[in-house]
């Protein structure tokens, strides 16, 4: 599908579709590309950058330089050491940054920016092995590079042809490819993942149970034998609704709620024992478990939890979660 000229009259929504369209078609060439020889220089990449032990320094300008801007924070997010380097900057001393055995990523769908110069020339000197992302095979920064990674050539959206549209997103595209592969083979966990994002409603989903857990002294717990009048005062004492039955080995065997204590009431307090009234098979989740898993553990059932016992390898209680824990934490 083909741009009509500047002047050709039609929709905004005409527009969009022609753009989406346009663009939709770049990506399938890039799929292409992917089995092919692209593929063959792409999984070298992820080797070699997996590989090393220093870190990708990215660089880009313009357009180009966005893009690295973006791929370099999904990279050091999803843990490949990275940074940018903007390429103006580094002829003015910001070549220092660049440590030895690093290795370079640098965007340029001409490959001929000017800009780039410099470090691929420190790059030579200093033997760094460069990555180029670019549309133009034989072009100055594909040769320069020890692994070209060649984009399929493929029709701007702009209907002039100018803007960078649709090689900014295959750039894009490979660039989170690129951050995906290495995320995979380097067998990064959700865990891994929280441990860079502490901040936000993203940290808070990502934060192990452990974190929010009450433990020690105020843990509500009891034996099977105790009356339920100590029941009470155990459970009024903690405030968490609950009380947790243990054996004489410490591990888990039941869970008292207020509900079930309601239903017990009409009985005699001290004639009836813990072991009487529990329910013999409680929802618990171990400490390592994820805070938006516990949400979902406690929300997911048609009568909802509001607290959880937090249990170890041997289904000893090891701590306890409210709701309200988890709605503090910035979880909703």
């Amino acid at each position: 599908m083909h741009r009509p000229s500047p002047g050709f009259s039609h929709t905004a929504l005409e527009s969009a579709l022609q753009t989406v369209s346009i663009e939709r078609k770049g990506l399938e060439a890039l799929e292409q590309a992917l089995s092919g020889p692209l593929g063959v220089s792409f999984s070298e990449a992820v080797d070699r950058i997996a590989e090393s032990r220093a870190r990708l320094i990215v660089t880009g300008i313009g357009k180009s330089g966005h893009i690295a801007r973006k791929i370099q924070a999904t990279l050091a997010s999803t843990g490949t050491p990275s940074l940018f380097l903007h390429p103006a900057e580094a002829a003015h001393g910001d070549l220092g940054m660049v440590a030895p055995g690093d290795l370079i990523l640098a965007f340029s769908n001409s490959g001929e920016t000017a800009e780039l110069a410099a470090i691929l020339a420190y790059a030579a000197r200093q033997n760094h092995c460069v990555i180029a992302v670019t549309a133009v095979g034989t072009s100055a920064l594909a040769r320069a590079a020890q692994i070209p990674l060649v984009l399929p050539t493929s029709a701007e959206a702009c209907p002039m042809g100018l803007a960078p549209t649709t090689s900014t997103l295959l750039q894009l595209a490979l660039g989170d490819a690129l951050a995906i592969a290495l995320l995979e083979k380097r067998g990064f966990t959700a865990r891994d993942f929280g441990a860079f994002h502490p901040g936000g409603l993203l940290g808070a989903r990502l934060r192990p149970i452990s974190d929010l857990m009450h433990t020690g002294d105020a843990l509500p717990l009891g034996q099977g034998s105790l009356p339920l009048r100590s029941v009470i005062l155990e459970m009024t004492r903690k405030s968490f609704g609950c009380m947790g039955v243990i054996n004489d080995n410490g591990e888990l065997q039941g869970l008292i709620t207020d509900a079930d204590l309601r239903r017990a009431l009409s009985g005699d307090l001290d004639a009836t024992t813990a072991a009487d009234v529990m329910n013999p098979a409680p929802v618990t989740a171990s400490a390592d478990t994820l805070a938006q898993d516990v949400l979902h553990l406690m929300n997911q059932r048609e009568r909802p939890i509001t607290s959880l016992f937090i249990v170890d390898t041997a289904h000893r209680p090891a701590g306890i979660v409210h709701i309200h824990d988890l709605l503090r934490s910035g979880l909703s």
